[in-house]
């Protein structure tokens, strides 16, 4: 599985970036950075997350950090599969 890859169908599909995320790289900001990541696309966006790769996230587990680019997110997620 592309971790990476599936990530960025997630961000898109739930962002409603018609894909945009194709020139996404590990390096791209997210949180302040794409209008669309606001705080309900934060939740919807975990929510996919758990459904998808099949783990939970504890609230303490969620800041602004894991958000901060594509690579923070796609670590975050790879950290949680790994767990």
């Amino acid at each position: 599985m592309d971790i990476k890859q599936s990530v960025l169908s997630i961000l898109d599909e739930i962002l409603s970036l018609k894909g945009r995320v194709a020139g996404f790289t590990l390096e791209t900001p997210l949180l302040g950075a794409i209008p669309e990541l606001d705080s309900m696309a934060v939740v919807a966006l975990i929510t996919t997350l758990e459904e998808r790769f099949g783990f939970m996230v504890d609230d303490d587990e969620i800041d602004g950090a894991v958000f901060a680019t594509v690579g923070t997110l796609v670590g975050f997620v790879e950290g949680k599969l790994a767990a």
